[in-house]
């Protein structure tokens, strides 16, 4: 099958350095050719951007779809929380969300927005994940993390850990599912999952907390008696570890610190996150919006990059996958 797929682009906060970091990733002429990409900003976001970075943005191997958001004479203020700002990160979402409802892209790619910009607009918003399951429908939306050397998907991301630590069997053994079936389109194999423990130890057999024997425990036999080849709950504390020397591929972590420090450490430049349990299929760079360094031409797009070759691996492979059905 020789058709690229279709591939969105939102650019974030318009003060951060997701327009910078879009387009210097779309100027790697290897990046350019894996799909059809779409950029969604506005010319007010985008133009400035362009010329820190001195690439000419109609040189850049994409189709813009403007968002409307923000006028064409806006004076843009790198590096400034705004609400008008957090308000067009969010449309440029919702945009990419409904080109792929529509089938009009195979795939979407994020940049960061920042949550208290949008916050300040009066809009209850809690991140990317959550925003896309909302314009979709979804129910059960999940984070997974991915580099060339580990994975990890959470149980719960941004809620108060007060909230995370209240766990659900259910929940559970669908996070540990979402992975498994995310690992298998990514590998084209069975992946070998681990599953942390929540308490220091896994609990230390109830002497540092029942929740990993109530809860985790049980989840872990639901999803083996399924098929699924994992185990645990594991001591946190040593289970990125052990993966890394090549013993699993997918951790499950229980909640948001506990799977993105790590991952975050063994690999900030390349490690993707990726949204699970939603009908589209969504990347995203990693970092923030970088407001310290927005407006100087000094944002890597390293990560951004990453998150553009996932994106087209997953959405090369979903349209082979229907191209098989239909032969």
């Amino acid at each position: 099958m020789n058709t690229l797929p279709r591939i969105a682009i939102s650019i974030g906060d318009p003060a951060g350095v997701g327009a910078e970091i879009a387009i210097k990733a779309l100027h790697d002429s290897n990046l350019g050719s894996l799909a059809h990409w779409l950029l969604i900003g506005d010319q007010a976001a985008l133009a400035p951007a362009a010329r820190l970075a001195n690439i000419p943005l109609h040189s850049l191997p994409c189709e813009f779809v403007p968002a409307h958001a923000l006028p064409d004479d806006h004076q843009l203020a790198f590096g400034q929380l705004r609400a008008e700002y957090g308000l067009a990160a969010i449309d440029y979402v919702r945009r990419a969300v409904e080109l792929c409802q529509q089938d009009k892209a195979d795939a979407m790619v994020t940049a960061p927005l920042n949550k208290e910009a949008v916050t300040l607009s009066g809009r209850s918003f809690t991140g990317h994940t959550e925003y896309i399951a909302e314009l979709t429908g979804a129910t059960e939306s999940r984070m997974l993390l991915v580099s060339d050397r580990l994975a990890t998907v959470h149980v719960s991301t941004h809620i108060a850990l007060e909230q995370a630590c209240k766990l659900n069997t259910a929940r559970i053994l669908r996070t540990i599912q979402l992975g498994d079936e995310a690992l298998r389109l990514m590998r084209q194999a069975p992946p070998r999952i681990a599953v942390c423990g929540l308490n220091p130890h896994a609990g230390e057999h109830g002497l540092f907390g029942t929740q990993d024997a109530e809860f985790i425990a049980p989840a872990i036999a639901q999803a083996r008696a399924m098929g699924i080849d994992c185990s645990g709950p594991h001591s946190p504390d040593t289970l990125f570890v052990r993966a890394l020397r090549g013993e699993f591929d997918l951790i499950v972590a229980m909640y948001h610190d506990q799977g993105h420090i790590p991952m975050k450490l063994i690999d900030f430049e390349a490690t993707v996150n990726v949204s699970l349990g939603i009908p589209i299929l969504r990347t995203s760079v990693d970092h923030g919006t970088a407001f310290d360094i927005a407006g100087r031409n000094q944002a890597d797009p390293a990560n951004m990059k990453a998150a553009m070759r996932l994106a087209a691996r997953m959405a090369a492979g979903k349209l082979a996958a229907a191209a098989r059905k239909q032969a």
